[in-house]
């Protein structure tokens, strides 16, 4: 069974930085498509970003300009640069991979913004 394992979350006042991180901990695993998904207190998980196979990105509008995904696939990571932090982007923090045949949710973190 395939493991996402996400690290990185924390406190940070607003205009801070933070970067999340999640592993694949199979080595069988190779991540096609990886997302991070975000999901605040009372609210629907939403899509932030998403990174493909061939290196194209997509960001929810909210975080254009202050969030990156990028993907290392040698380390089976994929990883989200959040700079500019709000407190509006206090949330669980969940990623989201994939291969050919089979995809996985992480066990989420936890980011809060706050001062």
């Amino acid at each position: 069974q395939v493991q996402l394992v996400e690290s990185g979350g924390g406190l940070v006042q607003p205009g801070g930085s933070l970067r999340l991180s999640c592993v694949a901990s199979e080595s069988s695993f190779s991540i096609v498509d990886g997302s991070w998904y975000r999901q605040a207190p009372g609210k629907q998980r939403e899509l932030v970003a998403t990174i493909t196979s061939g290196g194209s990105t997509n960001y929810a509008d909210s975080v254009k300009g202050r969030f990156t995904i990028f993907r290392d696939n040698a380390k089976r990571t994929v990883y989200l640069q959040m700079n500019s932090l709000r407190p509006e982007d206090t949330a669980v923090y969940y990623c989201y991979a994939r291969d050919y045949s089979s995809a996985y949710w992480g066990q989420g973190t936890q980011v809060t913004v706050s001062s």
